[in-house]
């Protein structure tokens, strides 16, 4: 296994800070320096050290399901001083990396975790994240046919952060939908989607000129939000850690 991929596996460092701290001198392997960050290591015979401290091969890890609440941002500081989630978890968590992003103004279920690799591997898979969402406006059938068929948007920024440079986005087809509430003044609807991509139905439905209200994540994957009151965290079940363990174990 390459070194860096090694540390961001087992350890609480992202590949990105695995590579600085490889490059920057602070990583051993067998007790001599190292700053190769593609340099393979033995999981099994290869000692590896960060500034002193050993990072060992292990199979066990933590996931957490936070409510997050409107107001609060998904980063660990602000220029503005705005609050982030890390101002409401407990300490215990303060080093735990969240799966992907809910913007600003976005709440509902999102996970954490004390390992790198999961994070990364949650983020990046297909799994389906369902949501619900209020938008000003109706639900036209053109609306309808994007979330069957899907829906390439180029050089818009509707519903988009304002200092975003993402003009251009591919989205897929919506796993399914199901409309609650479809009014001129306003309407509501149940989505599944299996990206996160960069507030995706916020620009998916900017993009027809519908203004999302309100955005609440309910699940991701077997994983669901349910009665967690908003600001509160609780551990996966184990019926959801089985779950997480077969989807980890296809990626072998």
């Amino acid at each position: 296994m390459r070194l860096n991929k090694f540390i961001a596996h087992y350890s609480t460092f992202s590949r990105r800070e695995a590579d600085k701290a490889i490059q920057n001198g602070y990583v051993k392997v067998n007790d001599e320096v190292e700053t190769n960050p593609a340099r393979d290591v033995d999981e099994e015979r290869d000692r590896v050290y960060i500034s002193g401290k050993k990072v060992s091969p292990k199979n066990k890890y933590t996931v957490i399901v936070y409510n997050k609440p409107k107001g609060e941002l998904v980063t660990k500081k602000d220029d503005k001083g705005r609050k982030t989630i890390y101002d409401s978890l407990p300490k215990k968590f303060a080093h735990f990396k969240p799966v992907g992003r809910l913007d600003f103004a976005s709440e509902g279920l999102l996970l954490l975790t004390d390992s790198s690799y999961v994070a990364t591997a949650l983020m990046n898979s297909d799994l389906q994240r369902i949501y619900k969402l209020k938008i000003k406006g109706d639900i036209t059938p053109e609306i309808e046919e994007a979330m069957l068929e899907g829906l390439e948007i180029k050089n818009s920024k509707k519903g988009a952060h304002k200092k975003t440079e993402i003009t251009s986005m591919s989205i897929k087809p919506f796993l399914a939908y199901q409309i609650i509430k479809n009014s001129k003044s306003y309407s509501t609807l149940k989505v599944a989607i299996s990206e996160g991509q960069n507030r995706e139905l916020r620009r998916f439905f900017g993009y027809f000129d519908r203004e999302v209200m309100d955005l609440k994540r309910l699940e991701f994957a077997e994983i669901k939000l349910n009665a967690l009151p908003v600001g509160k965290t609780r551990y996966l079940t184990k019926k959801e850690y089985n779950a997480l363990h077969t989807f980890l174990k296809s990626l072998r």
